[in-house]
């Protein structure tokens, strides 16, 4: 088999809440685990893309609507759809793991860290198309 879901791929929940959204792989199972026996992925995403930002807006009013709100999750592979892109950010390796779903407090921690990351990957202009909400 194949593996397609590596760390750094993009792909779209299909299923769920964030059903439509673009997660980032962080971390791939393919054999499941205990908990869990189904292939899965650790995944981080965009739950409220930022919004559209004119020249006429002054810094307060962009810097408000550059927010991004993200999420980590757990998904199966069979509720993600592979795209052809990758989005390779080094510091969320280490920030999500298995072992921040185990408690609220590691989980929101691990939130303000992929935050701060893609806030700062936005700002800086790169990936744009990863921060657009997809057209219906």
């Amino acid at each position: 088999m194949v593996r397609v879901y590596k760390p750094g791929k993009v792909a779209i929940v299909l299923q769920g809440r964030q059903a439509g959204k673009k997660v980032v792989v962080i971390k791939q199972l393919d054999e499941g685990t205990k908990e869990r026996p189904y292939p899965h992925a650790i995944v981080a995403g965009v739950e409220r893309y930022p919004r559209k930002v004119t020249r006429r807006m002054g810094q307060k009013k962009v810097a408000r609507r550059s927010k991004v709100k993200p999420f980590v999750k757990v998904v199966n592979y069979s509720h993600l759809f592979p795209t052809r892109y990758a989005l390779e950010l080094e510091g969320l390796k280490g920030v999500v793991s298995s072992e921040t779903f185990k408690e609220p407090t590691q989980r929101e921690e691990a939130k303000k860290t992929v935050k701060k990351l893609l806030e700062d990957r936005y700002v800086s202009g790169k990936n744009k198309w990863f921060f657009q909400p997809l057209r219906f």
